[in-house]
Order: C-alpha cells, then structure tokens, then sequence
C-alpha cells in the first residue's frame, strides 16, 4: 500500500505528537532529578548531583528497592514455571475446555489493575482468611506475569511444531527426554524475553499491590507513591523514578531484541 505525501505528512506529525506527549514528561522527571529546586519547580532553578547522592544513601529507597526486586525475582519463577506448563499442556494436548482454560489464563492481564487488586484482597482476607504480606504481593503479582510468558511460549511452540518431538519420541526418548533435549532448547529465547516482560511488569506494579501488600512492606512504586509530596522529598523520588524508568525500559528492550533476532532468524 502506498500512502500520499500529504498522507504521509500527516501520519509523521500525529507520530511526532503523540511520542512528545508520552516521552517529554519523562525528560522532565529526569532533568529535575538534577535541580537544586526541593519542589520540582519549572524551570530549575539549577543543578546539582546532591539528590542523586541522597537517594542512593536513602534507607527507605534501597528497602523498597529491595523489595521491588524481591518481589519480581520470585513472582517471574512462578510465571516461568507455570506459564510455560500451561501452554504446553494448551498447544500440545487437545480436551474438552481448552479455549475457556486459555481465555481464563490470558484475562488477568486484560483486568483493570483494580479489579484484580479487590478481588485478590477479598480471596486473601475474607476467604482464606490470611493477613497480607509480602508474600500475597507476590502471587498477585504472579497471576499477571504468568500471562507474558504464557504468551511468549505458545507462539514459539506456534511456529516449532512438533516433528522434532515426534521424532524424539520415535527415537524412544521418554517425555523428560524430549522435554530437555529438543523442546526446551527451543524455548530458551522465549522463555528469556517472557521472564524479562514479566519481571518489569511486576517491577513497576502499584495497583494491584496497593491491595494486596501487608503493612511493613513497601515496594519501589508504593514509595515514590508515599513520599511524591513529602517536603523535600520530591527530587529524591525523581530520581527514584528514573531508576525505576530505566529498570523498566532494559528488559524490554532485551525481549524486544531476543523477540526480534528469533524472528530474522527464522
């Protein structure tokens, strides 16, 4: 399809538009984490590194750091280990059910924040009746990680097939056999990517956690949160905040990179 030069034009200025209204307020963020101004004021009025060093002296950053970490390390193996089950048992096996099984494992992700957020408190403390902790954060967040990984493998397992597999199995490998020798070295790259998606994805997570995190415990998002309009706390959250900024942004970027080189590849 050819477009007209006017067509052209005019997709090239929305492009513009739209890309300066969602990465300007991010400079923003990034140039006043290097103001001497403690209340974000435009423009600075100066700049300085004495916020940068604070931050990374701030006890209450490096916990929630911490914990941010904590809390993605351990939800993206649970994702990993079961969202790759899933879709195999869902792209390799045919039952009764299996479109409404894959419909429930993708719709977490497709949720409001919120919804899932009240649902997950309610199932926690009236039903179950446990109190909220650090470890309830982790399998909300589990619960939507699951879904990037889920979709990462079944569109590799999509496009391998499975001649390799029936060839291992007529070769008399057993499932493990086949399992570690031939699918999972085609998954690897995928696996990768789904796990990267899945860690920034509960790295950067607030709703959900609001509802679901215990009291003690505050993750990166929460502080930044509860210290946005602190005196003099303002230029220590921006700066958190491009941290939080660039953690997001290098796994994505990696699973866009592993994402793409499969695809040349291929």
């Amino acid at each position: 399809m050819r477009l007209s030069r006017s067509a052209r034009v005019t997709l090239a200025v929305l492009t513009g538009v739209i890309l300066v209204v969602v990465y300007l307020p991010l400079v923003i963020v990034m140039i006043n984490s290097f103001s001497t101004s403690a209340s974000l004021s435009w423009p600075p009025t100066g700049f300085t590194l004495e916020w940068w060093g604070r931050a990374f002296t701030n006890e209450g950053a490096l916990g929630a750091i911490g914990t941010s970490v904590l809390v993605a390390v351990i939800a993206t193996a649970i994702a990993l280990v079961l969202g790759t089950l899933i879709s195999i048992a869902l792209q390799r096996f045919s039952f009764f059910g299996r479109d409404v099984v894959s419909l429930l494992v993708i719709l977490p992700i497709a949720l409001p924040g919120i919804i899932t957020g009240i649902a997950l408190n309610n199932f926690f403390r009236t039903i179950l009746g446990i109190p909220l902790s650090i470890w309830t954060v982790v399998i909300a967040h589990a619960t939507f990680c699951i879904v990037t990984v889920f979709n990462n493998v079944v569109a590799r397992l999509r496009r391998t097939g499975t001649n390799l597999e029936e060839a291992s199995a007529d070769l008399g490998a057993g499932i493990w056999t086949t399992f570690r020798l031939v699918t999972f070295p085609q998954l690897r790259s995928a696996l990768l990517a789904g796990g990267l998606l899945a860690f920034a994805l509960s790295f950067d997570e607030i709703i959900v956690t609001t509802f679901t995190v215990g009291s003690g415990v505050t993750t990166l998002p929460r502080f930044i949160l509860d210290n946005m309009f602190r005196p003099n706390q303002a230029p220590i959250v921006a700066v958190i905040a491009v941290v939080l900024v660039v953690v997001s942004i290098v796994p994505i970027w990696l699973a866009q990179r592993l994402s793409g080189e499969e695809t040349t590849h291929r």
